[in-house]
């Protein structure tokens, strides 16, 4: 990799700011990894390897809550596919922002002063605060659990890249989520919905609520948050106003589940989930993504950069189609709901506890 005295001086300015990070966000690989040597191209047929033929990457993850945490194990998984894989080719350095912007933005400045061969993003914040400090060198940032690639300007309208960014998108199945909660909860009318203000991508999704609720009977109920401290005030307000919750992907309610749902469950009030881990959490069902599957699809867009097959500019951001029904049959005989065989029948998950 390049070696000017610049990056290594942004790279002693990062690290200082990363020292009061969260040990439990930040994995070994960050503190022992040993320095590049090879050229950081990002040409097209040319590949980011060291000299030695190894791989050094940063992954920066904005929140820690299941569903980023199994995108993040499928991107190594689906890099290992492709023949890269930690421990052998493959120096990986990790942490976790917690939620907050400005950790994120130095996550990002450490890992361009290290000048790693690719930055992988977990999450729509992680992924403007590294493209917004990539695009002023010329490593890729591959992303992914963005649900609006657009909205967040890492994309544009016709889906290519704006510049060396791309990945994958966890948009939600919207309209097949409010098809099953009208089939379990027929007489509903009123859904609530909580939303981190500061996401675009979560706006980007209440307006796609918005819009197709009246097609089922329903009116959305909305109530913005700025950060995890306002959680159990707009719960307590939400609760009172509606016949149930649905979660979005947003990265600081998610966070904050177990609150929502000792709440709702106090007054009985079904939650609904967006993917799998919110389930298994305590989330009545959902129609929801495979975070791990997600995961593996941006690992595998990021092997081509890497080995020089393709250019992240070259390449459109993609999405998972396919959702699939995940139920909790023990949140369900709690609240005394039956969850229709229609749905059940076909579920890709049914669990029977709760867990912590």
């Amino acid at each position: 990799m390049k070696k000017s005295m610049a990056i290594l001086l942004t790279a002693a300015m990062g690290v200082s700011l990363l020292a009061g990070c969260s040990s439990s966000g930040q994995s070994a690989a960050d503190s022992t990894a040993p320095s590049s040597a090879g050229a950081n191209t990002g040409d097209s047929g040319k590949s980011t390897a060291d000299e030695d033929g190894t791989y050094t990457i940063g992954i920066g993850q904005f929140a820690e809550h299941g569903s980023l945490d199994n995108c993040r194990e499928g991107f190594l998984a689906g890099l290992a596919e492709a023949g890269i894989e930690e421990g052998k080719n493959l120096t990986v350095l990790y942490n976790n922002a917690q939620a907050d912007g400005g950790t994120a933005s130095q996550i990002a400045n450490t890992y361009a002063g290290k000048n790693v061969d690719l930055m992988c993003a977990v999450a729509t914040p992680m992924a403007q605060a590294e493209y917004s400090v990539a695009m002023k060198s010329d490593i890729p940032v591959i992303f992914t659990a963005v649900t609006d690639p657009v909205a967040a300007e890492l994309a544009n309208a016709d889906g290519t890249p704006v510049g060396e960014v791309t990945g994958t998108s966890d948009k939600l199945p919207i309209e097949q989520q409010l098809q099953m909660i009208r089939e379990i909860l027929p007489e509903a009318k009123n859904i609530g919905i909580m939303y981190t203000t500061s996401e675009v991508n979560s706006e980007s999704a209440i307006a796609e609520y918005k819009e197709l609720a009246p097609k089922y009977g329903f009116e959305i109920v909305d109530s913005g948050i700025s950060s995890s401290a306002d959680i159990p005030l707009a719960a307590d307000t939400l609760i009172g106003k509606v016949d149930c919750i649905t979660n979005l992907t947003d990265n600081t309610v998610v966070a904050s589940l177990p609150v929502i749902l000792s709440k709702a469950s106090a007054k009985n009030i079904p939650v609904f989930g967006s993917e799998i881990e919110q389930v298994k959490a305590g989330c009545l069902a959902a129609m929801g993504l495979d975070y791990v599957e997600l995961g593996k699809q941006t690992g595998q867009m990021a092997a081509k950069v890497l080995k020089g097959e393709a250019k992240a500019s070259e390449m459109n951001f993609e999405t998972i189609k396919e959702a699939a029904f995940y139920g909790n049959q023990k949140v369900a005989e709690n609240l005394g709901i039956t969850l229709p065989e229609s749905l059940t029948g076909t579920a890709a998950g049914m669990f029977d506890t709760v867990t912590e």
